[in-house]
């Protein structure tokens, strides 16, 4: 089984890093190629379910079990050609996951330990997980059991998060993988390449890994390093295609938020766990998601020198299919703290709409996207706003700058009142509420921007240059 695209972009927040408390995990999903529609939708909580999974991209086939959570989705439309890929999403738990961030072992650690190729892939794995836990660190735990017994035909690394912990786990071999804690008053941004670095052994609350790893790495000689074990040396790849394509990524986002440390966007030492004095915001991780080397030589959408304007891969690019800020609230009450912030056109130009997680369904626009482009999805809708907008970068963007300063405010507005209203309701009523609120957001917002669509349409007939200044004495 191999990837379209396999190329992804992660942030991770803990806690106490957060401006408000929340914990976040967060992604641009960017597997497929730029036309691969998706939708967003409500599983059912299921029991006493007999069914066997069977992926269409790879032939994995495991039991279900009987009994599983309702829970958030964004998978493909086309599945029987593309595959499920559920991506992203909570549960009724209130468990965020994230799947998956594709990472690459070396071909010294998979000479030993190769890539099974039916085994639990990415297309799987969101759908094979999130109904069945329990907490952030139970994911680890669930999906470790099950690469143990299916093994893996890919790299991965997947996002867990509940009210109190964030988890980072990669999945580098056929059957070997660490996870790692987010300290509470870290964040991390990871971009295709094996990240985590120092394992403690020792330390269980903060380190989750497979069995026998350790004897792994010694019978055969993996650890190129005199002291310790880092994992990223050990497992990982430290090549050309990573300087350009990898950790200029997460140069970019540890430079904006410690912009005071000065590092190199090439450089293979990047850490993995950061620390900054400024508290991160939903909107601090929309922008790194939503950037492409914005102020720097290397913006692709900047006036500049040809060759550094394409030397990196930016972070948002035309196949981010969706991008989504996971976020788990804890100045509110449990049952509203779930709230999944979710862009489905390319991020540089589109909003981040937030939704409730502890809800039973989604609006049609976005649960019934079709294959092709059409005047009713969100998904389409969103796309050619992106496109709209590139098309007149230099005339556009200020416009749909100032269109997506208001719309946060606006949609920040939406879910703090939202909240407030919420605040003496429980059980059903909550969720009814909740769902409704999912409901009103998505029409104001169709209405916001298909008016700012037309605007920009009326703008861009000026521009045309199929023009002629006449003199007007002619």
């Amino acid at each position: 089984m191999s990837k379209h695209l396999s190329a992804c972009t992660s942030v991770l927040v803990g806690k106490n890093a957060s401006i408000d408390g929340s914990t976040m995990i967060a992604r641009n999903d960017d597997t497929f190629l730029p036309l691969t529609p998706q939708r967003f939708y409500v599983h059912e909580a299921v029991s006493g379910r007999k069914e066997t999974w069977i992926s269409n991209q790879n032939g994995f086939t495991a039991e279900m079990p009987e009994s599983g959570y309702r829970y958030l989705a964004t998978p493909n439309v086309e599945v029987d050609k593309e595959g499920v890929y559920a991506e992203s999403g909570f549960n009724e738990k209130n468990v965020a996951m994230s799947a998956t961030e594709s990472v690459y072992g070396n071909e010294r650690a998979l000479a030993y330990d190769p890539l099974v190729e039916n085994g639990l892939a990415e297309d799987s794995m969101q759908s094979m997980v999130l109904p069945f836990i329990d907490s952030a660190r139970d994911g680890v735990s669930y999906l470790g059991n099950l690469i143990k017994k299916y093994g893996s035909p890919e790299g991965d690394a997947v996002l867990f998060s509940d009210n109190d912990e964030v988890w980072y786990m990669e999945i580098v071999t056929g059957h070997h993988w660490v996870a790692q804690r987010i300290p509470d008053d870290a964040y991390a941004i990871t971009a295709n390449q094996v990240a985590i670095q120092q394992v403690d052994f020792h330390d269980p609350d903060n380190f989750m890994f497979s069995d026998g790893i350790q004897e792994f790495v010694e019978t055969y000689h993996l650890n190129t390093d005199k002291e310790g074990f880092n994992f990223r040396h050990i497992f990982g790849t430290d090549n050309e295609k990573d300087r350009h394509y990898n950790t200029p990524r997460v140069w970019f986002g540890q430079r904006y938020l410690n912009p005071e440390i000065h590092q190199e966007p090439t450089s293979s030492d990047l850490p993995f766990i950061c620390y900054t004095d400024k508290k991160i915001s939903v909107e601090d991780v929309e922008y790194i998601l939503s950037s492409h080397y914005n102020e720097t030589e290397y913006d692709p959408l900047a006036q500049g020198n040809e060759d550094t304007k394409t030397k990196f891969r930016p972070i948002s690019m035309n196949r981010t299919q969706n991008s989504h800020v996971l976020q788990l609230r804890n100045d509110v009450n449990k049952e509203s703290s779930a709230i999944m912030w979710l862009s489905f056109g390319v991020p540089a130009f589109s909003p981040y709409v937030p939704f409730f997680g502890n809800v039973t369904d989604t609006d049609p626009s976005y649960s019934n996207t079709p294959v092709h482009c059409d005047d009713e999805s969100a998904y389409w809708m969103y796309r050619k706003l992106s496109v709209l907008v590139e098309s007149h970068y230099s005339n556009f963007i200020q416009d749909d700058v100032d269109f997506l300063t208001a719309s946060k405010e606006k949609l920040r507005r939406h879910v703090q009142n939202s909240l407030v209203e919420a605040k003496s309701l429980t059980g059903d009523e909550l969720t009814n509420y909740l769902t409704g609120q999912n409901h009103e957001v998505v029409k104001f917002m169709k209405k916001d921007v298909e008016d700012f669509m037309h605007r920009l349409f009326e703008k861009g007939l000026t521009l045309s240059k199929l023009t002629y200044n006449m003199d007007k004495n002619l």
